[in-house]
């Protein structure tokens, strides 16, 4: 009870956030006190069902049981058990990108290449667009797996999977200078380590530059230089890949949504009464006016065809991975002929200082 009128005789009841708390906590220990089967009131659902669709999906089951109770007199085999509503075929496609995905931009690029359907953001909120439809859905009308919160950690876990399982680059130990390390108040027992640990280091550098032929330090030194060329130039091209990508990304989400959303602008033209229709059909045309705005901005007079949109999109991944491969490929090699180099370095002026000492 926060204020008076909560609870004083003859004022106005007024319902608050925690009020129905109160209640809905109310209601669970009364159904847990008489053995009812009780849902959990207090937490919201990741899958939300309306009233609406319940009975959509009751009237849907109750007909497609009729027709497969034909078909099978008739002595065919029914196609399909279960009725699913459209929100039902979006929840499970949105799942099935959304376990694979590991950012917001390859989720939407999934969605709309996989299923064709296009997912937009306005203030924090996600929605929606099957295709063949012109009003998007929100995801509160699907439940809280489909908001924005739970999308982008999905993602970010995802992420974090695949790069603990991702492959790492063998490379080898970096010798330690262990006079600098004696100077810094490291002990006996570090010093000991450290001289078998570059032993072993020392060991793996010979092995690299003898079964690679850069024993000659201009050859070493030449093959970095050709190797950090190659690294630059193939990341040069993969970061051009990726802006074309994203254009294109970009370009096919645009023309989805003008062509989903055209019928409704017409309609506006037409329209008795302008005010009420645009405010009834106020997420179509935003996104219809967004898309001209989107095609202006770039100079398309004429609508790109959306096969050959993702035609090229699967052109310019492929690309992108086979120059991907090179960059990776140059900058292992780079790195560790890099930490050999300096292995050579350090293990012959670590040498120069024991000869010195010594006379």
């Amino acid at each position: 009870m926060q204020k008076p009128r909560d609870w004083r005789e003859g004022m106005k009841h007024s319902s608050t956030a925690q009020t129905m708390r109160h209640l809905r906590v109310e209601v669970m220990e009364l159904c847990e006190s008489a053995g009812l089967y009780q849902i959990d009131l207090l937490n919201s659902s990741k899958e939300r069902v309306s009233e609406a669709e319940y009975w959509a999906r009751r009237r849907g089951q109750q007909k497609l049981d009729r027709e497969n109770a034909a078909l099978t007199a008739a002595g065919q085999p029914s196609r399909q058990k279960k009725f699913e509503t459209v929100k039902d075929t979006l929840r499970k496609q949105i799942s099935s990108v959304l376990y694979r995905a590991t950012s917001f931009e390859d989720f939407s690029d999934r969605l709309l290449q996989q299923y064709g359907i296009a997912v937009k953001e306005s203030r924090g909120c996600l929605s929606y667009l099957p295709a063949g439809r012109t009003k998007f859905i929100r995801a509160k009308k699907l439940g809280d797996k489909f908001d924005q919160a739970a999308v982008l950690a999905a993602l970010q876990e995802n992420a974090e999977r695949k790069r603990t399982i991702q492959f790492k680059p063998d490379r080898i130990g970096k010798l330690v200078d262990i006079q600098a390390k004696l100077k810094q108040g490291k002990g006996i027992g570090y010093e000991r380590w450290a001289k078998k640990h570059n032993l072993k280091a020392m060991a793996q550098t010979l092995i690299l530059l003898q079964e690679n032929g850069l024993l000659n330090e201009d050859a070493l030194d030449q093959r970095i230089t050709e190797l950090d060329t190659k690294f630059h130039d193939s990341l040069a091209v993969v970061k051009d890949l990726e802006g074309r990508m994203k254009f294109n990304k970009e370009l096919r989400y645009h023309v989805a949504a003008y062509a989903s959303t055209k019928s409704v602008a017409q309609q506006l033209k037409t329209a008795k009464r302008p005010a009420v229709f645009e405010e009834q059909h106020h997420a179509e045309l935003t996104a219809h006016r967004a898309a001209v705005a989107y095609l202006k901005a770039n100079d398309l007079t004429k609508l790109p065809s959306p096969k050959k949109l993702e035609a090229e999109y699967a052109q310019l991944a492929s690309e992108k991975a086979t120059f991907y491969e090179q960059y990776k490929e140059a900058k292992i090699e780079l790195l560790k002929l890099k930490d050999a180099k300096q292995n050579v370095a350090l293990f012959f002026r670590e040498d120069e200082r024991t000869q010195h000492h010594e006379r």
